[in-house]
């Protein structure tokens, strides 16, 4: 089957409210339209971003904290939060589970690669629906702000390892914009990326929401790494989950970085 396999990642701002609260909502559908996916046929991984917001809303903090070990704790406070709420929410649509929690020392040689990929393929054959994240109670790369911990980048060596057909990234705006456009009303998006360039990059700057640690930039650096296996990358509004659906049938509802043509 064409475009079997999914990679769909889901950012913090995408999962909660401004509080920090859950948006109950939002996930119920998105577990919703990933298990009719996977009911299709289609393999989907999920790659969810959330554990330090949720613990921040469930230990009743108002803000992000900015210490690395405060945000250790509420990460391990927040994971337990996610996949309890995936579990009861994929579970009511028939579906399995599966968390793992991986660190770049996890694929930082040949042999632990493959035996992540061995991991996932395994369970994708046994038709489960592997939810990872990065374990930011043990790493701290994406908590003290390394590119390389950030679960954008994290959904991009996903989709490397398992050669996805596509990657989704769910996020809190509709694509990329030639500028910003909360602060430009007459910023243009730009709706299809053939190879990201110094041009391409320059509309990329700036902060990600106050939930989050990503923004633009780190979704093009994830199209970036993907682009040499001809993967390609959708960046879109995770506003209403029901995108999934154009999108894995291959319209185009934000941004699409191509992936490099395959002789």
């Amino acid at each position: 089957m064409a475009d079997n396999k999914i990679v769909v990642k889901v950012g913090t701002s995408t999962l909660t409210y401004e509080n920090g609260k859950i948006n109950y909502r939002r996930i119920e559908k998105l577990c919703k339209v990933l298990s009719d996916l996977q009911n299709q046929g289609k393999k989907i991984v999920l790659v969810s971003s959330g554990a330090i917001g949720i613990g921040v809303g469930k230990v009743g903090l108002k803000k992000r904290p900015t210490k690395t070990k405060e945000k250790q704790a509420l990460a391990a406070v927040g994971q337990c939060e996610l996949m309890f709420m995936y579990d009861k929410l994929f579970g009511e649509y028939n579906h399995t589970v599966a968390q793992i929690l991986l660190t770049k020392y996890a694929v930082q040689t040949k042999q632990k690669r493959q035996n992540v990929i061995n991991a996932m393929d395994t369970l994708l054959d046994m038709d489960i629906i592997p939810i990872i994240n990065e374990n930011d109670t043990v790493a701290i790369d994406e908590l003290e702000g390394s590119n390389i911990g950030d679960n954008d980048m994290l959904s991009a060596i996903v989709a490397k390892l398992i050669s996805a057909d596509k990657l989704i990234i769910l996020t809190d705006i509709d694509g990329l914009y030639d500028k910003n456009p909360k602060t430009n009303p007459d910023a243009k998006k730009i709706e299809v990326v053939d190879k990201i360039t110094d041009e391409i990059l320059s509309m990329a700057k700036g902060a990600g929401s106050n939930r989050g640690t990503g923004g633009m930039i780190t979704k093009l650096a994830a199209a970036s790494y993907i682009y040499e296996d001809g993967i390609d990358c959708y960046i879109v509004s995770g506003e209403n989950p029901s995108v999934l659906y154009d999108v894995t049938e291959g319209i185009n509802k934000g941004t699409l970085f191509k992936g490099k043509p395959k002789n």
